[in-house]
């Protein structure tokens, strides 16, 4: 019988030949540290600006009065449209007003009559008098009444210009060009707008527009303070931003700021002018104002899609000299650039974080950074 001698150098070289080595052919162990994307924290010079909602007004805009009263006899127009400055809007029936330009037309007639009698007779008893034929008693009641006659002369021209303004009532126009909204009171609609004028729609230019919106007075006096700031360029140009985005980008130019604080609300008006574009603003549109308040040449920024939020708040993985991923609270102020993330907490200058993988990497773990720009 043969006996198996197995001597500890023989038994490792055994389990050396059962197991597989734990090296892949490249030669690297199975816990090496995986790739992970970052990013430097990068220093930029950043404008703060802090978002405020507004409301856009036109610039021109006129109502169409009614001064006439009656019926509503003819629409001109479809409501939305262009209308041009003049053109007919509605028509009112007008057979009253005509009757009374007539009337008045006649009234004029006969008091220019009585008037050129008036002065023949007055011309008469003139040479009358020379002749010793009348007194001169006779020659003033002549005189008299032709100037009552030219005085009714002149009442009646009142009158019939009165009356034919009134008949001009009744073809309501345009006052100026621009976008006119739906008929208020429109065709087969009985108005009375001799006493109180009536309201039948409104004209919009729509060239130009206000945009008005209120700060916090704290904030304002914020602003005031850097005046560098509060007088530069950039409120020339204050970025803003509706509920959908339009064709057009657009911009206001501050215009006004209240000269008193609100005490109920404690805010002050601002206005800025804004030059509509393609006819994409209406009046009374919802904005909101993108309005500067202050400037930061040393700002640190981090993309805003590596930032995550938990119940502490906000926070950040970076990664240290160590490769070792760190969990960092910070505080954040505003958007930079659409994709960058003002870092007012937390960070400094070069320190790397991870920009993906965000799921999955936990606090602690070592990792191989590959910078990503």
């Amino acid at each position: 019988m043969i006996r198996h001698i197995f001597t500890p150098a023989l038994l490792l070289a055994t389990l050396l030949l059962v197991f597989p080595s734990c090296k892949d052919k490249k030669g690297n162990t199975a816990d090496k540290p995986r790739d992970i994307d970052v990013a430097e924290v990068i220093v930029d010079s950043v404008v703060l600006r802090k978002t405020y909602p507004g409301y856009l007004s036109s610039d021109n805009a006129y109502d169409v009065i009614c001064r006439a009263d009656g019926m509503i006899v003819t629409q001109n127009y479809t409501g939305g449209s262009y209308v041009r400055k003049g053109q007919v809007l509605f028509t009112l029936d007008a057979s009253t007003y005509r009757d009374a330009v007539q009337q008045a037309e006649a009234t004029l007639a006969s008091a220019i009559s009585s008037r050129d009698y008036a002065k023949s007779h007055y011309e008469a008893v003139k040479r009358a008098l020379q002749a010793d034929a009348v007194s001169k008693m006779e020659v003033l009641n002549a005189e008299s009444s032709y100037h009552q006659a030219e005085a009714s002369i002149k009442s009646a021209q009142a009158a019939l210009h009165t009356a034919r303004t009134n008949l001009g009532y009744c073809t309501v126009t345009s006052p100026v060009s621009g976008y006119i909204t739906d008929a208020i009171q429109g065709a087969n609609t009985y108005v009375n707008g001799s006493g109180n004028p009536v309201k039948l729609a409104r004209v919009y230019e729509n060239e130009n527009f206000t945009v008005e919106f209120q700060i916090e007075d704290l904030q304002y006096e914020q602003m005031a303070m850097r005046k560098e700031i509060f007088t530069s360029d950039l409120f020339r140009t204050i970025p803003l931003h509706f509920r959908d985005t339009l064709m057009n980008q657009y911009t206001a130019d501050l215009s006004y700021t209240a000269p008193d604080v609100n005490k109920s609300t404690g805010t002050i008006i601002l206005k800025g002018k804004v030059k509509n574009i393609d006819n994409e603003l209406k009046d009374g549109m919802y904005v909101s104002v993108s309005l500067p308040y202050d400037y930061n040449p040393q700002g640190l920024l981090v993309k805003d899609a590596a930032i995550s939020t938990d119940q502490l708040g906000k926070y950040i993985y970076l990664v240290n000299d160590s490769n070792k991923v760190v969990y960092t609270p910070i505080e954040v102020g505003e958007i930079y650039r659409d994709s960058l993330r003002l870092v007012t907490k937390g960070v400094k200058p070069g320190d790397k974080y991870v920009t993906k993988a965000l799921l999955t990497v936990r606090n602690g773990e070592k990792v191989n950074p590959v910078i990503k720009k």
